[in-house]
């Protein structure tokens, strides 16, 4: 797996994972991947990023394909280069914390699918998150790379990053990666914790950052010249912006010195045109902004299109003149939180609590479900801990967890493969864990009734508001939303979940009438007609950017009508239910 040479900088290919996750909403198909992996596999790759992330979801979701079979067709056409991919800890592929017994089906179904390497990480740095999918890799026999979320915050420097690689090199690790997801690493940051790592540790270190604040190539630099032995890269079409620096301009940095790849540059011009045709064929996908540089990124330093999409959050509410607030409001709400790094699932829990404190006009008003449980510490340890202010605003005088959070889940496997069985949505055992990571939308899949997108073409340069969409869809890190133009001339946008607005929901001024305060999808109704509910009791859930939102009652009183169900979409202003 590794080059002869020892002073040989590795390359570690994420085209047909991260980078096109980063621009194009994870939307390359499978049968377009395979030419591309079938040329990259004579090019002498350390590996291909090409598995997990956010492709399982998409590639369910959106394309109607099965990522098994896709895992096992690109591992057919990789028989020279080892295939990686991006593994949540705990969360696996998911949102969300899996027990144990669900950890190590994953993880062995992924490695006997074709899975050589797995880069392992956790959103809070949380060892503990990460030990048992670590455990699982060496029991497969495959290479462990454990990844630090890197960060910038009070509480994070460089010390405290080495002393995690000292805890996931005990751990075993083959290798370990430096994961900057949001472009913050700066030339003297890569190259003093390159350096100190190297000193202390015989193991390799691989270094992945976005291009999007503009710093990624600088840093690569200098991260070459402390010692760093593996970069992630992509082909040139779909590099730069959210995505990593272009392989083409890497490897030709260090042809001839003594850290050359090995690669050769006319070798990749096969792979590199291929990816030009791809990207003419996915390009009305590719949106403007994340082809950027974004300097607010290292004040605010939300990944890849969030703040984009929390600005649309705004204008779908009519309070765009808020966006100063909302970009001053998400390190307030991350600092409230213990400054976690910001990628999934935490980018997404601050970023929208920080929406929820900007609409609202009163911070921590309305507290999403996710908030709650990380405050009670069901996501992990913070980095540094909460104010006892915040926590007792928050959850009260509920117990704060500290056992590590995994060790609360009851096993799942057996049970949930029955319930797969008994519906008739069992083919072949991969299904199971299709079904327990994403059983919201794995029945349709697996009952054949969804249906892929069509790949929009790219479209002319609008003329007039005739010629604006109706419809589009946005990522927010990594996920997918149907959007619907709500209003042309305003350019307000409405994100939603990709299921149909409900008719016949009343709006305005109706007496005892609970609204939505955003627009989301609805849940869960804990509560039915005839119901007595005390002020502050949980009405009715909505799902808004994967987090829970509860909405309140605002008194004491009885349930007399309710306007919706599960499933539907609400906007904000509408009337839920009727509490006289």
């Amino acid at each position: 797996m590794y080059a002869a040479n020892p002073n040989t900088i590795l390359i570690t290919d994420t085209t047909l994972r991260d980078a096109h996750q980063s621009l194009i909403a994870t939307r390359l198909r499978t049968e377009d991947m395979l030419p591309l992996a079938r040329a990259m596999d004579t090019v002498g790759f350390f590996s291909v990023e090409a598995w997990g992330g956010a492709t399982f979801d998409s590639s369910i979701r959106f394309l109607n394909e099965d990522p098994w079979d896709r895992l096992r067709e690109l591992k057919a056409v990789l028989p020279n280069t080892p295939i990686q991919m991006l593994l949540r800890g705990q969360n696996l592929v998911g949102y969300r914390h899996y027990p144990d017994d669900v950890v190590e089906r994953f993880v062995s179904a992924a490695a006997g699918n074709g899975v050589d390497i797995f880069r392992v990480f956790d959103a809070l740095n949380d060892i503990r998150n990460m030990k048992k999918a670590m455990e699982e890799v060496k029991n497969n026999g495959s290479h462990l790379q454990g990844a630090i979320s890197y960060t910038t915050s009070p509480v994070h420097s460089t010390e405290s990053f080495i002393r995690l690689a000292r805890d996931l090199y005990a751990l075993d690790c083959d290798s370990i990666c430096i994961k900057d997801m949001a472009g913050l690493i700066t030339p003297s940051a890569a190259r003093d914790l390159i350096t100190g790592i190297k000193a202390e540790m015989d193991i390799k270190v691989c270094l992945h950052s976005h291009s999007t604040s503009g710093l990624a190539s600088l840093s690569y630099q200098a991260a070459i010249e402390a010692g760093v032995d593996i970069l992630d890269t992509a082909m040139s079409p779909f590099a730069l912006g959210t995505s990593q620096p272009p392989t083409e301009s890497v490897v030709a940095s260090l042809a001839g010195t003594p850290r050359d790849t090995g690669i050769d540059l006319v070798a990749l011009r096969k792979v590199r045109n291929l990816c030009v045709d791809l990207r003419e064929k996915y390009g009305a996908l590719i949106d403007p902004i994340s082809e950027r540089v974004d300097s607010d990124v290292l004040i605010y330093q939300l990944p890849g299109g969030m703040i984009s999409n929390l600005i649309s959050q705004l204008k779908e509410q009519d309070a765009l003149d808020r966006h100063e607030e909302l970009l001053a409001e998400v390190p307030r709400v991350r600092e409230d939180l213990g400054y976690p790094p910001l990628v999934t699932p935490t980018s997404q829990i601050v970023g929208t609590q920080a929406v929820i404190n900007v609409l609202l006009g009163e911070r921590y008003k309305n507290v999403t479900t996710e908030v709650r449980d990380y405050v009670r510490g069901l996501y992990g340890m913070p980095p540094a801990p909460i104010s006892e202010e915040i926590r007792r605003h928050i959850i009260g005088d509920e117990t704060v967890v500290t056992v590590r959070p995994a060790d609360l889940l009851e096993p799942i496997y057996e049970k949930m493969k029955q319930q797969a069985e008994e519906a008739g949505l069992i083919r072949k055992e991969e299904d199971v864990l299709t079904y327990i990571l994403y059983p919201s939308i794995a029945p349709s899949f697996l009952k054949g009734e969804r249906k892929p997108e069509v790949i929009p073409k790219p479209q002319p340069e609008p003329s007039g508001a005739a010629d604006f969409p109706a419809s589009m869809e946005v990522e927010v890190d990594g996920e997918i939303f149907a959007v619907r133009i709500i209003s042309v001339e305003g350019s307000a946008v409405e994100t939603l979940p990709a299921t149909v607005a409900k008719e016949q929901i009343p709006r305005g001024n109706v007496a005892g009438g609970v609204k939505s305060n955003m627009q989301g999808m609805v849940l869960k109704v804990p509560v039915q007609r005839g119901a007595t509910v005390k002020k502050g009791d949980t009405l009715i859930i909505l799902e808004a950017m994967k987090m829970e939102n509860p909405i309140h009652s605002p008194r004491d009183g009885k349930v007399t009508d309710i306007f919706v169900d599960a499933g539907d979409v609400v906007h904000s202003g509408d009337v839920l239910m009727i509490v006289e």
